[in-house]
C-alpha cells in the first residue's frame, strides 16, 4: 500500500469530481466511481469494469481504495462470531467484529487505534492512544462487513461504533463516517440500525443530541456511585455521573430514543445490592434499557465475571423497579472477541 496516494474513501463525492476533472475526465465518471465502490462495494478500482482503461489506471497510480490491509482473522468455534484485525497504512492495527444473531448481522467497528480513556477492565484502554481513523478508514471496515456477508449469501443488519475507541473523541470523524454510511446515495444503512456507545463524554452527548442526530446511544455505565465508576472509568473525573445522567436526559428530552446502558458484570465489584439500589434510583424516570453482560477477560485486570445466580438478581432487582434488563450472552471469547483483546494478543 502507497502512503502517498489517496484514499478514494476518505474523499467526498464533490472531491471526487474535481480530481477527475483535474485528470480530463468529465464529471459524471464521479458517479460511476462512487456506486461501484459504496453499492456494488468493489474492492478493487480494476473491477470497475464500466469506466476506461485508461482511467482505471490513472486511478490506481493515484489513488488507494482502502487503507486496511487485513493481518489475522479468527472465526469462533459456533460460528457465530468474525473478528478480525486491520493493519492501516502507517502500521497502526485495529480490530473489527462481526456478529450472528439469528436474522441479525452486526458490525462492531473502531473509531480509533487504542484509546485515551484508560478503563481498567478494558484491553484496548489498557494499550493507550494511538491515533484517530479517518473518515475512510471507518467507513472501509463497514464496506468490508458486507462483503464478508455477501459471500455467504447474508447482509448487513446493523452497525455499533463500540469497538476500539471512543466514537465522541473522535467526533467529526466519526460523523462524517455516519453521514456517508446513511446517505441514501452511498451505502444506504437507516440510523435507526446504528447504535454509538460511549464511555460517557456528556459535551459529546449533548452536542449528538442537538444535532439532530437519528442514531440510538448506548453509555458504558459499569458503576452508579462516583467512587467506584471512577476507580473503573478514569472518564468520571471529568463527567461524574450527575452531569452525565443529566446529559443523557437532555438527549431523550429532545430525541425521545431510549437510551441503553452497558454494565460489564465483575464479580465482587459492581453486582452487589448496593450497586443495583443505587443504579435503580440513578436511571429513575429516563426511558433506558440496561444490557449486563459477563465480564470479558483481559491480561491487565485481575477481576473475573460475576456468577449465573448473581446476574439473574442484578437483572430481577432492576426489572422490580421498572427497568428493562437483557443479560447478553457473550461472544467470542474463544477467540479474543472482547475490544482490544486479540490486539494485545498479537502485540504480544
Amino acid at each position: 500500500m502507497n502512503n502517498s496516494h489517496t484514499n478514494l474513501l476518505d474523499i467526498d463525492v464533490n472531491k471526487l469530481q474535481e480530481e477527475l476533472m483535474a485528470l480530463g475526465e468529465p464529471r459524471y465518471r464521479a458517479a460511476q466511481i462512487w456506486h461501484a465502490i459504496y453499492q456494488t462495494k468493489v474492492n478493487d478500482i480494476q473491477d470497475v469494469t464500466n469506466l476506461p482503461k485508461s482511467l482505471r489506471i490513472n486511478l490506481q497510480n493515484k489513488f488507494t481504495l482502502g487503507n486496511l490491509s487485513l493481518l489475522n482473522e479468527l472465526r469462533s468455534s459456533d460460528n457465530s462470531t468474525i473478528k478480525v484485525l486491520f493493519r492501516l497504512c502507517d502500521e497502526k492495527i485495529i480490530e473489527t467484529v462481526l456478529m450472528n444473531y439469528n436474522k441479525r448481522n452486526t458490525v462492531c467497528i473502531s473509531t480509533q487505534a487504542g484509546c485515551a480513556l484508560g478503563c481498567v477492565f478494558c484491553a484496548t484502554g489498557q494499550m493507550g492512544f494511538e491515533r484517530h481513523l479517518s473518515v475512510g478508514e471507518i467507513v472501509e471496515q463497514v464496506l468490508w462487513s458486507y462483503r464478508k456477508l455477501n459471500g455467504i449469501n447474508r447482509t448487513l443488519t446493523n452497525i455499533v461504533f463500540m469497538g476500539m475507541g471512543e466514537p465522541f473523541h473522535n467526533y467529526e470523524n466519526s460523523i462524517k463516517a455516519l453521514d456517508r454510511i446513511e446517505d441514501i446515495n452511498s451505502i444506504g444503512m437507516s440510523a435507526r440500525r446504528i447504535t454509538v456507545s460511549t464511555a460517557g463524554h456528556a459535551e459529546a452527548i449533548e452536542k449528538f443530541a442537538r444535532s439532530g442526530r437519528k442514531e440510538r446511544l448506548a453509555v458504558s455505565l459499569h458503576a452508579s456511585t462516583d467512587k467506584l465508576r471512577t476507580q473503573l472509568m478514569p472518564i468520571n473525573k471529568r463527567y461524574p455521573l450527575e452531569v452525565l445522567m443529566n446529559a443523557c436526559h437532555l438527549y431523550y428530552s429532545i430525541t425521545k430514543r431510549r437510551i441503553t446502558f452497558e454494565w460489564a458484570m465483575i464479580d465482587g465489584v459492581n453486582d452487589t445490592e448496593e450497586q443495583s439500589q443505587k443504579l435503580c434510583k440513578l436511571l429513575n424516570n429516563i426511558d433506558c434499557h440496561v444490557n449486563v453482560i459477563p465480564l470479558n477477560p483481559t491480561d491487565n485486570y485481575n477481576g473475573s465475571h460475576s456468577t449465573r445466580n448473581l446476574i439473574k438478581q442484578f437483572k430481577s432487582q432492576l426489572e422490580s423497579s421498572g427497568i428493562p434488563c437483557t443479560i447478553r450472552l457473550r461472544r467470542g471469547i474463544d477467540i479474543q472477541a472482547g475490544c482490544g483483546q486479540l490486539k494485545s494478543k498479537h502485540m504480544r
